[in-house]
Order: structure tokens, then sequence, then C-alpha cells
């Protein structure tokens, strides 16, 4: 896994994870590597220093899904400004706008696309994983701990929070 400062083309710099270089490369060819300030899928590496964690910043077993998962998956982890560029109030409600109105995109996308399975989630998406339950796209809900096992196992499966719970 590796982490990228980004630079998009308003000069917004933050960083992403991604599972390689060539994961970046190809998630950025496709336009899907989006600046979480402004939008913009003209996205290039920025200048980064390297990072060595000290031996006790040792990742936990149970952290590990969730950093496989963002691998996988693009994640803007956080904001790193430039001096040179002070970001407002302005600036931050626009990107948390535009983080809120991606969200609620995918999730009318998923709801519009997959079956509604409620409760039964991880039991189901279980179930599709291991051949047992017809390949469908399915959403419903489940607990922190049946996401993590599911991630464990290697089901595929992407957690989204659901409406009026961006701002937790």
């Amino acid at each position: 896994m590796i982490v990228f400062d980004l630079k998009c083309e308003e000069n917004h710099v933050f960083e992403a994870w991604f599972r390689n270089s060539e994961a970046y490369e190809q998630q950025a060819s496709d336009g899907h590597v989006e600046c979480p300030f402004c939008g913009s899928t003209d996205v290039v590496k920025s200048l980064m220093s390297p990072n060595i964690p000290a031996k006790g910043n040792i990742k936990s077993d149970i952290e590990l899904p969730l950093a496989e998962f963002a691998a996988d998956h693009m994640v803007a982890a956080s904001a790193n400004v430039p001096d040179s560029m002070e970001a407002s109030a302005e600036d931050v409600k626009r990107a948390l706008d535009h983080m809120h109105e991606t969200m609620k995109k995918y999730r009318n996308h998923v709801k519009k696309e997959c079956e509604y399975v409620g409760e039964n989630f991880a039991k189901e998406a279980r179930d599709i994983h291991d051949g047992l339950s017809e390949n469908r796209g399915i959403y419903g809900e489940a607990t922190l701990e049946e996401t993590e096992e599911l991630l464990t196992d290697g089901v595929d499966i992407l957690p989204v929070p659901g409406l009026g719970k961006l701002d937790s």
C-alpha cells in the first residue's frame, strides 16, 4: 500500500492511498481520482517526502482489513494545504458539500441498481462470495464487526455511510 500527495489543477493538495503506483496510474487515467475540495479529476502526483513508520507504529490485525480496503479504493486521507494557500471556511464547506454530493450520487446509484437485503447483508454477501447465492449487487446494513469480518475474509464489499451519517 502506498500513499501519494496529489495536486489538482486548482493547486489543492491532498493525500490518497493506493495498492501500488500502477493502481494510481490506472485510476488517474480513467478519471477516478478526484480532488476532495473541488471535484477536479485533473490530478497529478505532488512532491512528497518518504514516510518511514517507527517500530512502534505498526498496525494491528484489526486495522489491516480496512487498510487493505483503502488500497483497492482511492480514499482521500487528509487535506495537506501548502503554507502559500490558506484554506478558508468556504473552501472547507465546498469540499464537504462535494463529498456529500458524491456519496449521495453513489447511494442513489446503488439503490437503483442493487437489491436491498436489509439486516441480512452480511449473510447474503458471504453466501454470494461462497457461491451459495445468486451473484448480484446487494445493499443493506451490517455491524462494524460484520463488516470487518467480511473484509478480512476477502468478501468484496464497499462500506458506505448511510444518509445523515456523513457528519459523524
